[in-house]
């Protein structure tokens, strides 16, 4: 979990304009994902002023801040300019008010636009920060795109999860990450997975050592991170354990506060690891659209035993 992002590191990673202070980018560090619309600011108010939140002004806030007088906006802008204050962002591309980079300069606050409307602007800083702010876990495993769906590999190590994941890359899908996944959740049903930056477009084999996915197979075998959609546990087979045949037990596997989906494989020799996870994701994102195998098995067999009894 990162402790801070710079707001050079933000108006690099999402296009913002710099308008004033850009000397200012590097020292100033955000610390909360939140934003503030300082409206009730404007009229005075401060007793609950957010002052470490990047304080976003759209058309509602420079429209009522165009009627005040200068020295009330010059007043007022000084009182939010605050030590901690990371930034001021101005949507829609309005014009910004000259009190305002009088003020931000003063206390070395950078001035920032955008020519996003308010609220999708207010969502896209949101999430991106969300991001870069939320807690982290490893976890071991391979972490891989198949047909848009994150599946992430786990099993004991030597049991052939890299191996897998180089035949599912062969076969047209995309790697994110192998042997150490980075994970966090995004909300409260979504968990996303990356690689850590060491082990970015990197593959280990046995054998074979360390291998760059992207210099081998192009840019289009590799993906910078994904939901995790369904958990695929690779077991050593054993004719003493039991394993799922029809598909109808359903497992999860908890990750921060979301229940993954989880199914677990017997790996012996002969199995085609990378075919049987590939159908696999195609069979969950069949039944995510509502169709099931294995109740079409089941009633398939309740109407042969309806036969069987009538006869």
């Amino acid at each position: 979990m990162a402790d801070s992002v710079t707001v050079k590191q933000l108006v690099t990673d999402t296009n913002l304009e710099v308008v004033s202070g850009e000397e200012y980018l590097t020292e100033r560090e955000i610390v909360v994902s939140d934003i503030s619309r300082p409206g009730l600011e404007l009229t005075g108010y401060f007793n609950y002023y957010p002052h470490e939140r990047i304080q976003l002004f759209g058309r509602t806030e420079i429209s009522f801040a165009r009627n005040m007088s200068s020295d009330e906006r010059a007043l007022i802008l000084k009182r939010m300019a605050a030590e901690d204050t990371p930034a001021f962002l101005v949507s829609r591309g309005l014009p910004i008010p000259d009190e305002m980079l009088q003020a931000a300069a003063t206390a070395h606050i950078p001035v920032l636009s955008s020519k996003l409307p308010t609220t999708r602007l207010s969502s896209l800083i949101t999430e991106y920060l969300d991001g870069q702010l939320a807690e982290r876990r490893s976890m071991h495993g391979v972490l891989v795109d198949i047909y848009g769906l994150g599946v992430l590999i786990t099993g004991d190590s030597g049991v052939g999860k890299s191996e897998t994941a180089l035949e599912l890359v062969q076969r047209g899908h995309r790697l994110i990450a192998d042997d150490r996944v980075d994970v966090y959740q995004q909300d409260e049903q979504t968990v996303i997975g990356e690689a850590p930056a060491i082990l970015s477009h990197l593959l280990e084999i046995r054998g074979i050592g360390i291998i760059d996915v992207m210099n081998l197979f192009g840019a289009g075998a590799v993906r910078e991170n994904t939901a995790i959609s369904l958990i695929v546990h690779l077991e050593n087979w054993s004719p003493d354990k039991s394993f799922d045949r029809l598909g109808s037990g359903e497992q999860t596997q908890q990750i921060f506060d979301v229940p993954v989906p989880k199914i677990t494989v017997p790996v012996k020799v002969g199995r085609n690891l990378a075919i049987i996870i590939e159908v696999a994701a195609m069979n969950f994102r069949a039944k995510s659209m509502g169709y099931d195998a294995t109740k079409t098995f089941e009633a398939n067999l309740n109407r042969l035993i309806q036969t069987n009894s009538g006869e």
